[in-house]
This record gives structure tokens, sequence and C-alpha cells, in this order.
């Protein structure tokens, strides 16, 4: 695979950051017009996928980053000490559901929707790093708001909250969708 100079230029960037990489950055740094940046990043994805390379550049949101393609989890689970993901408690998995799709939130609402004190999930998937603080609500006692982080769209193989479910089907919808026999 021969690579141009400027593809080369942001697979160099991907490799050396290790985390995600905004395309404004990286076009900036490369000296190119974010829309050309994104066309070099994309061609460049689109190469380590068509040969089915060891490595794989995924896009998270507004940024890229390089990472393992995880067909390849079990060799790599031989030689490295991998630790497995770890899974999420339904009651972790709940409070997550509730940050991403009403994200930035707070812990009250979290509390309200669930009925229940949230500080143990919400620090949990804060030490998992699922979840970050992201600021602060304009209001008395300025409660700390929450967000889901890139480690979640990582977790979850997603890159963008868009791609989330949607969650606004009616019951009957969903039962429109299932198939019987």
């Amino acid at each position: 695979m021969q690579l141009s100079k400027e593809e080369a230029a942001v697979e160099a960037i991907l490799f050396a950051c290790g985390e995600p990489a905004d395309i404004k950055s990286i076009a900036e740094a490369i000296g190119v017009d974010t829309a050309k940046c994104r066309e070099l990043t994309e061609g460049l994805r689109k190469k380590y996928t068509d040969e089915k390379r060891g490595i794989k550049i995924i896009e998270l949101e507004d940024s890229y980053q390089m990472c393992t393609n995880p067909e390849f989890f079990d060799e790599i689970k031989n030689i490295c000490a991998v630790e497995r993901k770890k899974k999420l408690s339904p009651t972790l998995l709940e409070t997550l559901a509730i940050i991403a799709y009403k994200q930035p939130i707070t812990k009250g609402q979290i509390e309200a929707i669930r009925g229940v004190n949230a500080d143990h999930a919400v620090n949990s998937l804060v030490k998992l790093g699922l979840v970050c603080e992201k600021g602060r609500l304009d209001a008395p006692g300025r409660p700390i708001l929450f967000a889901t982080t890139d480690e979640f769209l990582r977790f979850f193989g997603i890159s963008g909250i868009a791609e989330l479910p949607d969650i606004t089907k009616t019951e009957e919808e969903e039962t429109d969708n299932i198939k019987t026999e």
C-alpha cells in the first residue's frame, strides 16, 4: 500500500496519539482543510479495512483513533495480559442509559428518573471511564452535569451518540416490528 505524504502524516498522528484526535487538529497539523483531512482519513480507514489489517481506524464523533482490530483479540490476549471488558450490572446499565440519552444530566435528575439514589452508580461509571463531569448546571447549588465519554463510544462500538437506538418508538410500533411465524 503506497500512501501519499499526507496520508502517512495522518497515520503517524493517529498512531502517536493513542487517543482520539479531532479532525480539526489533524487538519491543522498537516496543513489541509478539514474536508480534505476527513477525505484522507476515511480513505486510509477504508484501506485498512479492505486489506483486513490487524489495526483499524475508528471514528468517534468528530475524532478518529487507531486501534487494534477486534478480530485479533484472542491472539493479543495470548501475548498480553489483556483484561476483558467488565460487564455492567443492570443498575449501572440503567444509569448509563439515562445519562447517554439525557446528557448532560445531574445526579438529582438521574435519581428522579430512577427513583433511587444514584451516587454509587454514577461514581462507578466515572471510575470505569464511561461517564465524566461536563460542567455545572446554572442552578442553586451548581450541581455537576454528567455526560458519556469517548470510552463509552468505544465500549459500545459506536462512533457517536446519534447511533444509539431510537427509544421514542411506541409499544405498538415495537409490536409491529416483531415477525411472527
